[in-house]
């Protein structure tokens, strides 16, 4: 048995002590990104487990990032709220960052749903656009599936054509149109960070079709995907990309999670519309 998979069975023993409800009752995870942590007071009977009391889980470092799940029910749907992970920028290595969303997969998630903040690289996006991820970009250089195979966790050579789960990514679309909202659809760019790109870079990412550049979320996606699990990704529109808004344009950490902040109500009815017609959803693709 590899070491991957005996670190992944003792997070899951661990998470399953802590709370035995996810043992028995089939949960959807998500993955709140900066300034996205405060859609966890929306959960019925929080339970909250600090990251430190799940082996193997790294701890965070950004602000915004509070390093915990929190468990509870969402309009009657069990959720694990991932508040707060960990990035390239931070010195982790592909495979310790995606720990933590391949043993919620592990542990038995119907769907893994990973938020974000990002910057606009298609000039029509606005500040607090919401977008449902279709597909990705993976600029980092780096990749999860690298190093030693596990065949019962995944395939070596992982087909990502259809990483981004369809029927939960239009779930989304349908459920934030029914509650009046706009939701874009686009490819998000992982970069490392943790400085912004370059206007160059933006022209560039623009050029072989992004529509969306962020830190993170691509590493996740391809690992979820690795395990069998259904991944889908929603990014909050936090500032337009650089070169975009004339010579003076500044962007910074603190505008990011203000703006994501401000949209969190956006993601909530988003999600509660979602809950509320998992049928569209929940039973597979």
């Amino acid at each position: 048995m590899s070491k991957l998979k005996v670190d992944l069975d003792r997070a899951v023993k661990a998470l399953y002590a802590r709370c035995p409800i996810l043992e028995s009752e089939p949960f959807l995870a998500v993955v709140l990104g900066s300034g996205l942590g405060e859609v966890a007071n929306d959960l019925e009977d929080p339970q909250v487990i600090p990251y430190d009391q799940l082996p193997s889980f790294p701890p965070t470092t950004v602000k915004g990032h509070l390093g915990r799940l929190v468990v509870g029910r969402l309009d009657g749907t069990l959720i694990v709220l991932k508040q707060g992970r960990s990035h390239l920028y931070e010195g982790h290595p592909a495979g310790r960052i995606v720990f933590p969303v391949r043993a919620l997969a592990h542990a038995g998630a119907r769907a893994v749903l990973l938020t974000n903040a990002a910057g606009a690289v298609n000039l029509d996006y606005r500040a607090g656009d919401l977008m449902v991820i279709r597909d990705h970009l993976n600029l980092t250089g780096a990749n999860p599936l690298i190093g030693e195979n596990t065949p019962e966790l995944g395939p070596r050579f992982q087909d990502l054509s259809k990483c981004w789960d369809r029927p939960l990514s239009d779930a989304m679309v349908t459920a934030a149109a029914e509650t009046s909202l706009a939701m874009r659809e686009g490819v998000y760019a992982g970069l490392v960070g943790p400085n912004y790109e370059t206007p160059a870079e933006v022209r560039w990412m623009r050029l072989i079709g992004a529509d969306a550049v962020g830190m993170s979320t691509v590493l996740e996606a391809i690992a979820v995907h690795n395990l069998g699990a259904r991944v889908a990704g929603l990014s909050v529109i936090s500032n337009a990309a650089a070169g975009t808004l004339g010579p003076d344009q500044e962007i910074t950490h603190a505008e990011v999670a203000d703006v994501a902040g401000a949209a969190t109500k956006s993601v909530r009815k988003v999600l509660h519309n979602l809950v509320n017609h998992r049928e569209r959803w929940w039973d597979g693709r």
